[in-house]
C-alpha cells in the first residue's frame, strides 16, 4: 500500500510504500491518535521506518501501490 502522510508545518508530505494492508495502516493511525502510542510508526517495503508525532499529523492517505507501470500501456 502507498501511504501519504501530511505533517503540520512541513512543506512536503511523506510517501512510503508499506506491506501493511489498509486496515493495518488505519489501526496504526488510530492507535497513534488515541494516545496509546503517541507516535505513528510505519515501516516501508525496504525496512526503513518513518516515525511521526501524533499531534503533528495533518492527514493520512492510503492508496493501492502501483508497481511495474513503466512504459506504455495498451
Amino acid at each position: 500500500m502507498e501511504v501519504k502522510i501530511g505533517v503540520q508545518n512541513a512543506p512536503r508530505e511523506l510517501v512510503i510504500d508499506t506491506d501493511l494492508d489498509a486496515d493495518g495502516v488505519e489501526k496504526a493511525v488510530s492507535d497513534a491518535l488515541s494516545g496509546a502510542a503517541g507516535v505513528l510508526s510505519l515501516s516501508d517495503a525496504k525496512g526503513r521506518r518513518v516515525v511521526v508525532p501524533a499531534e503533528r499529523l495533518a492527514y493520512v492517505e492510503v492508496a493501492t501501490s502501483v508497481t511495474g507501470t513503466v512504459g506504455f500501456r495498451s
